[in-house]
């Protein structure tokens, strides 16, 4: 049956968060045993949608998951969720002023982003993401110091510019 995206991406959301599914073929079958057809293509936008990033299970395995839901990441914090994909996906943290840049491999800048962003990170009020690189705004009350330290810290990389602004 076809659903509407809705529908379709609510759905999404219950599988990913009842099994690990590594690939969107795997999804799609997954979709199938429900009766419900979507193209691999369709998959990868609603993926996109929720916000869906790939994260190490306990066994090493990369699966999808999804930020925000409470049951999708069972056991992991937020800032432990944060930490993964920080530690997954950024290479490199700059700041000036009250900006940091953190830089992704190509195309992985709004899974980041989107974590990011849904995490609450002190200090951070929103992000910008472009292909491999995501632009995080600094509250004014905060230092981009500080910020781009702890966002380098738990991603487990250095930060590229650390006398870089005021």
């Amino acid at each position: 049956m076809k659903l509407g995206k809705t529908q379709r991406q609510h759905r999404i959301s219950r599988i990913i968060e009842q099994q690990a599914v590594s690939s969107q073929a795997e999804l799609v079958e997954a979709l199938r045993a429900q009766g419900v057809e979507a193209t691999q293509a369709t998959l990868s936008r609603d993926l996109e949608e929720l916000g869906a990033i790939k994260v190490r299970s306990g066994g090493g395995e990369s699966v999808y998951a999804l930020p925000e839901g409470p049951t999708a990441l069972k056991g992991v914090v937020p800032e432990d969720h944060l930490r993964r994909v920080l530690g997954e996906w950024v290479v490199e943290v700059e700041r000036s002023a009250n900006l940091v840049v953190l830089r992704t491999p190509p195309g992985s800048a709004h899974v980041v982003a989107s974590a990011l962003d849904r995490s609450g990170f002190p200090g951070v009020i929103g992000t910008v993401a472009g292909d491999d690189t995501i632009l995080a705004v600094v509250a004014q009350d905060a230092s981009g110091a500080d910020v781009a330290g702890r966002l380098a810290d738990l991603a487990g990389v250095r930060r590229s510019s650390p006398q870089n602004g005021p």
